[in-house]
């Protein structure tokens, strides 16, 4: 069903680089625009009740929304505060362990302050997924082994290719009690962001394609998920594009 759009990538990322550098006053319209956008889709993959227009109250206002759950609230704050982290870890052109429990923490703190950054203390096993995640005494060892092949993977892989890896491989160990999913999104993106591409969102609509093709990766089956990322790298920058061009 999703197409490899590598080439067609590359095609936009020529394109969208022929109006840069941008203003700062442009940039920062823009990293304001994801931050609702990411918040609301990469939340709402996860069961999160608010819609984008509530989100953008909660980003914005600091608001609650009468009737919704106040995790939703918390963890719609804290993936804005963990966005707004991306562009500082962006610098160091690398991903390391102290950079995913950093994003976690500024994720879940306010939901679970002794969890938040802390890889989890008890096994998980995703029902009928036949998946049995590493138990905790292997978490670290697995974690130390993740992060040291990354700088590999990037070398020999397309931008796109490696963002995609980073996301699965990371969801495949589950370091964390909770938010892993969001932190995975939230790393593919800062991958992304280091390869000099945009942000990309994963609309809820195609949630079960999403979770189907991740679940693939489970058992190293990699392209329907890099295929799949690869279509929403190509649909986030097609809109790039247009606001960029809007806003000229």
């Amino acid at each position: 069903m999703y197409k490899n759009r590598l080439y067609e990538i590359d095609e936009l990322k020529v394109k969208i680089g022929s109006f840069r550098p941008l203003s700062s006053n442009i940039l920062n319209q823009i990293r304001e625009y994801y931050k609702i956008g990411l918040t609301y889709t990469s939340n709402a993959l996860e069961g999160n009740t608010l819609d984008l227009a509530e989100t953008k109250v909660v980003i914005e206002d600091g608001l609650t929304i009468n009737g919704k759950p106040m995790k939703d609230h918390l963890e719609t704050v804290g993936h804005a505060d963990a966005y707004n982290k991306l562009f500082e870890l962006v610098k160091a052109n690398s991903i390391s362990e102290k950079d995913i429990k950093c994003l976690h923490k500024l994720f879940y703190s306010k939901i679970d302050f002794e969890n938040a950054g802390c890889y989890r203390q008890t096994p998980v096993i995703v029902t009928g997924a036949d998946v049995e995640f590493p138990r905790p005494d292997v978490l670290n060892k697995e974690m130390q082994k993740f992060v040291a092949i990354l700088p590999e993977i990037k070398k020999e892989s397309h931008a796109v290719k490696y963002a995609a890896m980073v996301h699965a491989l990371f969801v495949n160990i589950h370091p964390f009690i909770d938010g892993n999913g969001r932190v995975a999104r939230l790393l593919m993106n800062l991958a992304l962001l280091q390869s000099g591409y945009n942000i990309t969102i994963i609309p809820p609509i195609v949630r079960a394609d999403y979770i189907r093709a991740l679940q693939a990766s489970n058992h190293n089956n990699f392209e329907p998920f890099i295929n799949f990322i690869s279509e929403m790298v190509f649909e986030s920058q097609k809109e790039y594009l247009k606001i960029i061009e809007r806003l000229q």
